[in-house]
């Protein structure tokens, strides 16, 4: 018995394996950005609906149910979240801020930290609400 060998070389090359790993590296690339984290998740409160104040260089301060403070997704005390907003403030005077609340945090907390953004002068404040379902 006789094996017949082909005496040409191999030039063709199969990209249906390379494809299909291309394929896997973008679905896992687009899952992952989608996934980014918008800001700590709290339980906020329901209200009717009114035009949002988020804009590009708007500011999200969230007070967590638990009392903790933080500046976008940075955990600040009260001190740290003034001096931060100060330095915003410096570089655009006039800048909005978002206040999240959640719905079981303490009214204090979210008091305290109104004081100290009427302390600093910032006046564009507004409060994320759930939209008040009927």
């Amino acid at each position: 018995m006789q094996i017949q060998a082909d005496s040409k070389p191999y030039d063709d090359i199969n990209i249906t394996p390379m494809l299909d790993l291309a394929y896997v590296l973008l679905v896992i690339f687009i899952i992952m950005t989608t996934a980014t984290v918008q800001g700590q998740k709290v339980n906020l409160p329901k209200a009717s609906a009114a035009p949002s104040l988020a804009t590009q260089t708007t500011k999200a301060i969230t007070v967590a149910n638990d009392g903790k403070i933080f500046l976008d997704t940075i955990p600040v005390t009260l001190p740290e979240l003034e001096q931060r907003l100060v330095q915003q403030k410096a570089l655009t005077p006039e800048f909005p801020v978002v206040l999240r609340g959640d719905a079981q945090a303490q009214y204090q907390s979210v008091m305290d930290v109104f004081d100290l953004l009427s302390r600093i002068g910032l006046s564009q404040v507004g409060l994320a609400t759930k939209p008040l379902v009927k």
